[in-house]
């Protein structure tokens, strides 16, 4: 099944049909224990913590779109970047992408640093920033590109190429872009995660986090760590992943397409500060991205004036929803600075570029059309609004 494109990977792997019923669905083993015939020789499963058959084929198959070895599925997204930060001990120290997820920053930041473990936040756009902050005590380089909400890009080949000099390892988060568009481990990365609630399950039915690697060591560390954390995604979740991936090629190339039309209109209206996103030419990043990833995703972010103006554009726009996530089939409309990095300090926020005026959509399936016509009339509403206030 190698040689095959992920396209077809994805429908077409060791999990397509059960091999005892010819089912093409994957079987939903809900069982919280399995019987053993003899306890000197335990079977493959004894309890669902340690391992269930229908998380296996889950696991089986995000290791296998990765291109890794070792694959697992965790309770959320949180819980699978949480559980790969407990590769480190006390007096480690991580150099992290300084735009990076809200939950991220707050585990980071007010959790590991009671364990003892130190960290750096670093523009990892620049490389010579990221070599500077590395100290003799430096485990972990922790990349998110594109980031989260300003869609910066990291360099993967070039910072893991570095790690490996310094003898750290690279985790990166691959969220945005899924295998279907980028694949870190063949870029070098030792470790790719993922919230699997956003557009690998696709659908805002389901929480789960990913999380895959080749490297042996950080796969026999990661799967103990499940274990002996129990942050286990449960059986029928994993098949909700396994039933929403069969569909993400499809869907994360018409939502890209999508999104391209979208930005292009939003970065020509005159209310519409800046746009952020990877697609376009001029986005800081952005020949790096292309050659590191197979398109530019659904994901792009847009600055209007203040929080008066995002108040006034998110009361009248109709289409999509607005709330916390991304990655859906419905488009999510956002607002970092009060949702997904709302345990960021301002401060810290604003250095980021995360303003009050940011919003940061997901694209969804509908026609990019309509989406394009609600976003001016809110806009042209917003507008309108400003005039009165300002007697123009």
């Amino acid at each position: 099944m190698t040689d095959h494109s992920l396209q077809t990977r994805l429908l077409h792997n060791d999990h397509k049909f059960d091999p005892n019923t010819g089912a093409v669905s994957v079987p939903i083993q809900q069982s919280s224990t399995f019987h053993q015939q003899d306890f000197d020789q335990p079977g493959v499963y004894d309890y669902s913590r340690s391992g269930n058959p229908t998380r296996t084929a889950l696991e089986d198959t995000i290791a296998g779109l990765e291109n890794g070895t070792h694959g697992y599925a965790f309770a959320s997204g949180m819980a699978a970047i949480s559980t790969a930060f407990m590769l480190l001990s006390k007096g480690d120290h991580v150099v992290i992408t300084q735009d990076v997820y809200g939950g991220t920053f707050r585990m980071i930041h007010d959790v590991l640093q009671r364990f003892g473990i130190d960290h750096t936040f670093v523009d990892m756009t620049d490389l010579h920033s990221v070599a500077t902050a590395i100290q003799p005590n430096t485990k972990l380089l922790y990349i998110e590109t594109p980031s989260n909400p300003t869609l910066e890009i990291t360099d993967i080949r070039a910072v893991a190429k570095l790690a490996k000099a310094n003898n750290c390892w690279t985790f990166v988060d691959n969220t945005f872009m899924t295998p279907a568009l980028q694949r870190p481990l063949d870029l070098g990365a030792d470790l790719v995660l993922h919230s699997a609630t956003k557009f690998i399950a696709g659908h805002s039915d389901v929480v789960a986090g990913l999380a895959a690697t080749r490297n042996k060591e950080i796969g026999e560390q990661l799967g103990f760590l499940q274990n002996s954390f129990g942050s286990i995604l449960g059986a029928h979740d994993c098949w909700l992943v396994l039933r929403g991936l069969k569909t993400l090629h499809c869907r994360i190339t018409q939502s890209a397409a999508s999104a391209v039309k979208i930005a292009d209109a939003l970065s020509n209206h005159p209310l519409v500060e800046h746009v952020y996103y990877p697609g376009f030419r001029c986005h800081p990043g952005n020949s790096i991205h292309s050659h590191q990833a197979e398109g530019s995703g659904a994901v792009l972010s847009f600055r209007l004036k203040d929080e008066v103006a995002v108040r006034q554009f998110t009361k009248h726009v109709e289409l999509p929803v607005y709330a916390v996530s991304l990655g859906a089939v419905e488009s999510i409309l956002s607002y970092p600075a009060r949702m997904s990095h709302a345990s960021m300090p301002k401060a810290e926020r604003e250095k980021r570029g995360i303003t009050d005026g940011l919003l940061r959509l997901s694209v969804g399936l509908e026609n990019p059309d309509d989406l394009i016509k609600d976003f001016e009339q809110a806009l042209g509403k917003t507008e309108a609004y400003t005039l009165l206030q300002t007697g123009g």
